[in-house]
């Protein structure tokens, strides 16, 4: 991977993230395999999706969690917010990403036979019965009798 600076964060950025990110659940686990390349891409994906993320890191040992938050923040840019326990968080700006614009020429054609809406797609299987309305239903029960009810009293 392209080694990048990490971003550097002022105290009082440190401390809006600490707080927006203790509602945040770890989004990315790294287990006994450790930091494998997979691993780094995946947070860089969620990096670029959230800025701001959780990491779960599941080992006992406090040196091997902080070798592996220093190898993150220098390989993919980001910058390091808390390392609290096992939980690790990051936030690194979203990067601009070059979307390639589609023309009408790349877009696949429609096929003659492929139906515009609803009515015509019946219509060319012989459902023509899908766009009529249904006949009204019989009341299976009297009307009301408009004479009111009499009283014994």
């Amino acid at each position: 991977m392209i080694e990048l600076t990490p971003a550097q964060l002022t105290p009082a950025q440190r401390r809006a993230f600490r707080a927006q990110a203790h509602h945040l659940h770890p989004v990315v686990s790294v287990a006994s395999n450790g930091l494998t390349p997979a691993v780094l891409k995946e947070i860089d994906l969620a990096l670029q999706a959230h800025e701001l993320i959780k990491v779960r890191v599941y080992g006992e040992d406090r040196a091997q969690r902080d070798t592996i938050m220093a190898t993150i923040c220098s390989e993919l840019g980001a910058a390091s917010v808390q390392h609290i326990g096992k939980t690790l968080i990051f936030w690194r700006e979203k990067r601009e990403v070059e979307a390639t614009a589609r023309t009408p020429a790349d877009k696949p054609k429609r096929s003659t036979a492929t139906a515009k809406s609803a009515k015509a797609l019946s219509a060319r299987r012989g459902l023509s019965s899908l766009n009529r309305v249904a006949p009204k239903k019989d009341r299976w029960f009297p009307a009301p009798s408009k004479t009111p009810r009499r009283s014994d009293d």
